[in-house]
């Protein structure tokens, strides 16, 4: 959304490895959009790089008795007024367990799955202020999920953005002199800033942090 995609092959080349999407997260990002008007580009531009394989898709039918009983696991752990809550989805649960099996980390802007995994007393937090309502842990689910999923490293899109810009990836951006606000860092801002209001979970700080860490 951010006309970001085609960092995905220099990167790929950079890390001398492989990124792969799960095909549930193909479903939901090419097959579905296909049958509708306004996200059918969107579908067309990774379908592209689903085609030159820069984008490869391993398929779910290896893991899908697992991702289904993680799903049912992970939708146990809170409940409201005695129901559980379904606060997560199959494709973002493949996502965890193809992760666990091979991958060095796995990219999820998505909050919600990625607080599970890190930190779910946070979930806790944010279902309360959403729904203004007493919502309860199955601290025995979570220990559980937590247990299925220990080792999975979560990065976000920001990251791949501030490691496109140390690479250089981003120069092409870059304001030249003479402009209101010249300079390489006003590049990486402004793609941060972009990636959070497109859907990436990273606050204000969280830029601030990484704009101060990154040359």
């Amino acid at each position: 959304m951010n006309n970001l995609l085609w960092l995905i092959k220099p990167l790929r080349k950079l890390f001398k490895g492989e990124f792969l999407i799960p095909e549930s997260v193909k479903s939901e990002i090419v097959d579905k959009p296909f049958e509708t008007k306004r996200f059918k580009f969107e579908a067309l531009q990774v379908q592209e790089y689903l085609s030159d394989k820069t984008l490869k898709v391993l398929p779910d039918r290896s893991h899908r008795k697992e991702a289904t009983e993680l799903l049912n696991l992970a939708n146990s752990c809170f409940t409201s007024n005695g129901k559980p809550l379904s606060i997560v989805h199959y494709a973002e649960i493949t996502c965890l367990i193809a992760a666990s099996r091979r991958a060095s980390a796995l990219v999820m802007d998505e909050r919600v799955t990625r607080e599970f995994v890190e930190n779910p007393q946070r979930i806790l937090v944010l279902m309360q202020k959403k729904l203004h309502a007493t919502i309860r842990m199955n601290r025995t689910a979570i220990k559980d999920f937590a247990e299925k999923t220990a080792g999975i490293k979560i990065i976000r899109s920001a990251e791949l953005a501030a490691v496109a810009f140390e690479k250089g990836l981003l120069d092409r951006y870059v304001p030249p002199p003479g402009t209101a606000r010249p300079g390489k860092k006003t590049v990486l801002e402004s793609v941060l800033w972009g990636l959070k209001l497109d859907g990436c979970a990273i606050n204000e700080s969280g830029i601030d942090a990484i704009l101060a860490a990154t040359r």
